[in-house]
């Protein structure tokens, strides 16, 4: 067999990925032409990470055929992947966060250029170089770790062009990122285009994929469904490849205009952090909270927590004070907080399922320190059933579930609880399509069911979708208050940047 896409830089023919009779990818083919910019789409556990780690030689294809360049590779490698041109930034960006930014940079040209010992000099100058071909001006002797995330990412871009690399992969390359950060990626990504290099993306924000893909791949349940130039696809059809059926986003639920307000939070002050907060929350009402990076929202969701001690300030819940810098006396008084990080701060990973959800309740199901196991996983296996946690065991680890699960496991944990107020930070985050909406389905359920909720994103649809009000953050203080149905996603991302 030959490479059957002439001039093609990748040529990926009748690719099938086996797991112990688990088909993940099945007779897949997949092309990408030199400064090309393809988005491979699709829901979590249709194929699209299991392609990108054939292609950076982590895995091995059980059948099917790769070229790259118009070489034959029946088995690649790393090295040899990298070798080749074929760069992969992962979402964790795979940097040593205790070296510099030129080190990051050189450092795998180093290596693979066998040299004994590391030149620093040479180092700056390579990492200089790919640093002036994005336009991008990083202190080089700058640590990693005290990089914003979006600097990080281009970091992981240059170490990337400093390899010679002619495809770049990325996955969920905006998911941290605020709307101006994603701005200037994709100003870097055509800069990348005209330079001749492709790039290969992964992204759920679908309004992102249409704007700077020249084309579209969606896989679904491991076969490619559809391939094809970006302006045949709108939002509403490439979700309906990926997910097999039409995801209709509804409105904010009308809030009853007799609804009590339930919590008040006023002259809430960190020094440094937080400045002069006030705002209320009604019985059943959706608050959006949103903010570029560093606005100050999660600071301000882990002061109402407990998580960290404000200054000075109250929040009144049920017209009772609640103790500040308390986690433990604020989840008691009816608070929960689902963070946005669920991989390190919302789940034991490698425990099961249902204890991930049971963990939240030992109060109730103990009685002279001796737990009642059977009543307390009965609970917590009826939570998982009411928020349709899609999974053959509960006793798998919580870390085997798809990212849209995992949220259902953290939200059942609380939900188990009976709370009155929900502190959501970043809901969607990492969550593929059909999840997202059903998850949106789930808020507008539990405010209607009495709850208040406040949501944390940056995501501007998400808001206008579930949110009868928006507050917007700067610099620790909330600058601005909109009723979600004077405004559109436009104007809220003007006020949001202004």
């Amino acid at each position: 067999m030959v490479s059957k896409t002439t001039g093609a830089f990748i040529d990926m023919q009748q690719v099938t990925k086996r797991y112990a009779g688990v088909v993940a990818l099945d007779d897949v083919d997949f092309t990408v032409m030199p400064g090309e910019i393809v988005c491979l789409a699709g829901e979590n556990g249709s194929g699209k990470s299991t392609l990108i780690k054939i292609l950076a030689g982590i895995e091995h294809a059980s059948a099917g055929e790769i070229y790259i360049n118009g070489i034959s590779h029946k088995k690649l490698n790393p090295r040899v992947s990298s070798a080749a041109g074929v760069m992969v930034i992962f979402q964790d960006f795979s940097l040593f966060p205790n070296l510099s930014v030129a080190e990051n940079i050189s450092f795998s040209t180093q290596l693979r250029e066998q040299r004994r010992i590391f030149n620093s000099t040479y180092a700056k100058n390579l990492a200089r170089k790919a640093l002036e071909r994005i336009d991008v001006d990083i202190p080089l002797d700058a640590p990693v770790e005290s990089l914003p995330v979006a600097h990080k990412q281009l970091v992981g871009i240059c170490r990337a062009l400093a390899c010679d690399a002619r495809l770049i992969i990325m996955d969920e390359p905006t998911t941290a990122l605020t709307e101006r950060e994603v701005r200037s990626l994709l100003d870097i990504i055509r800069r990348l285009k005209s330079d001749g290099v492709a790039v290969v993306f992964v992204s759920h924000k679908l309004a992102e994929v249409m704007e700077v893909s020249d084309r579209v791949v969606v896989l679904r349940n491991g076969k490619k469904v559809a391939d094809g130039p970006a302006s045949d696809f709108d939002a509403a059809s490439l979700t309906r490849h990926m997910t097999g059926r039409d995801v209709i986003e509804a409105q904010p639920s009308p809030l009853a205009a007799d609804a009590k307000e339930l919590l008040v939070v006023k002259n809430l002050n960190k020094t440094g952090v937080l400045t002069n907060i006030n705002f209320n929350l009604k019985a059943g009402e959706v608050l959006g909270l949103t903010g570029l990076l560093g606005s100050g929202r999660t600071s301000l969701a882990k002061a109402m927590f407990g998580l960290t001690k404000a200054d000075s300030g109250t929040l009144t819940l049920d017209s009772k004070k609640i103790a500040l810098g308390d986690p433990v006396a604020t989840a008691h008084a009816g608070i929960g907080y689902v963070p946005e990080d669920r991989l390190t701060e919302g789940l034991f990973l490698t425990q099961s399922i249902v204890r991930n959800v049971a963990i939240g309740r030992l109060d109730r199901h103990q009685k002279n320190g001796f737990l009642n196991i059977n009543n307390l996983i009965s609970e917590a296996t009826d939570w998982l059933k009411r928020l349709k946690v899609k999974t053959s065991n509960i006793e798998a680890p919580v870390k085997s579930l798809s990212g849209g699960n995992q949220q259902r496991v953290s939200l059942a944990r609380w939900l188990a609880r009976s709370p009155k107020v929900l502190i959501l930070n970043g809901p969607s985050v990492g969550v593929d399509v059909g999840s997202k909406a059903e998850i949106h389905d789930l808020i507008r359920d539990l405010a209607q069911s009495g709850i208040g909720i406040i949501m944390i994103s940056d995501d501007l649809p998400e808001l206008l979708a579930t949110c009868q009000r928006i507050l917007v953050m700067r610099s620790g203080e909330i600058v601005d208050e909109i009723d979600s149905k004077s405004t559109n996603e436009e104007q809220l991302s003007h006020r949001l940047a202004s």
